[in-house]
């Protein structure tokens, strides 16, 4: 394997040179740099990524903390995962994926400067890793908002303005009765950023129009989709409209609406395009741009290293559209 010394005697240039014309701490000619890129290119060299992070304080590698938790929806964390390792690569960095729950394995990744920025998944209102994220030397760019982000960035759909939305534009077709099926059990018991937020911005809708939120968390399954449809309506058998966040629910609840025979029920999911362009009925819905927010992330955490920015909290504005089943 070809060492920088290598490079430096088919260049003709002092190891020092080889350096700097690598990391560009330094002008070099554009006769020397040229020398220098051909002879890297002709002896194949491929500087250590240790070495290289010593020298100019950077790894180009970014950790991605996406816990593969009891009860996510793995196809849309794969969303996420996929902006971020897409938009990293446009920016010439590699990502570190950690997928476990473990608090060592990223501050092992941390203390060990393997990595120049992270970014972290799955966050909860009150979030017990944050103090560790706080502390941290390298920028840290959360994939949802907590209840006290602090110096910490923070980007996702605005779940608050969402459940808002939905509830408004139900309204204004004339529902009073509006239930909604929520992310699981577990992820409700964590208080998921997300799912808190989207049931206050519904409840509050509720509130303001004098009407009770008629609400209830279900399993990630077809069989979780039935439960609930069967469930609120056994307290409301009005219930007239059903909002559903829950991508795993969402094909029990279109079944069991089906099987109750009120076909004038208004359906409005949350959901990612790919989700809600499978389903086999016309609805409403709020698309959650899972690769877009993965992408952002990646942006922030990079102008936070590059340009030495300050946190910032960037929410998405909820978007409302129509899905028409194709004849």
């Amino acid at each position: 394997m070809a060492t920088i010394e290598d490079v430096a005697r088919a260049a003709g240039v002092s190891v020092s040179t080889v350096s700097y014309a690598l990391s560009g701490k330094r002008p070099i000619s554009v006769a020397t740099r040229e020398r220098i890129q051909r002879a890297v290119r002709d002896l194949d060299y491929r500087p250590h990524a240790g070495a290289r992070a010593l020298a100019s304080s950077r790894t180009d590698v970014l950790a991605l903390v996406a816990p593969l938790r009891v009860d996510v929806n793995v196809p849309v964390i794969l969303q996420f995962v996929a902006g971020v390792v897409t938009r990293a690569r446009s920016h010439h960095k590699d990502v570190l994926l950690l997928t476990n729950d473990d608090p060592g394995s990223l501050d092992r990744v941390v203390a060990g400067s393997m990595v120049d920025a992270v970014v972290v998944m799955d966050i909860e209102t009150d979030d017990l890793r944050l103090p560790e994220l706080r502390a941290m030397k390298q920028p840290a760019v959360l994939i949802g908002l907590p209840s006290d982000p602090g110096p910490l960035s923070c980007v996702d759909l605005d779940f608050a303005a969402v459940g808002r939305a939905a509830v408004q534009h139900l309204l204004a077709a004339g529902r009073r009765r509006i239930g909604l099926v929520g992310p699981t059990p577990v992820v409700r018991a964590r208080h998921t950023s997300f799912a808190d937020r989207l049931l206050h911005g519904y409840a509050e809708a509720l509130a303001e129009a004098g009407l009770e939120p008629l609400e209830t968390a279900a399993e990630g399954t077809r069989r979780g989709g039935i439960t609930a449809v069967a469930e609120l309506l056994a307290r409301h058998r009005d219930l007239d409209a059903v909002v559903v966040h829950n991508e795993g629910a969402l094909p029990g609840v279109i079944e069991a609406l089906r099987e109750d025979g009120h076909d004038d029920r208004a359906l409005l999911a949350v959901g990612p395009a790919d989700v809600v362009a499978a389903l086999p009925v016309d609805c409403d819905w709020i698309e959650i741009p899972a690769a877009r927010i993965g992408e952002l992330a990646v942006d922030m955490a990079v102008d936070r290293l590059e340009d030495g920015r300050g946190p910032e909290v960037r929410l998405l504005p909820p978007t409302l559209a129509r899905h028409r089943v194709t004849p």
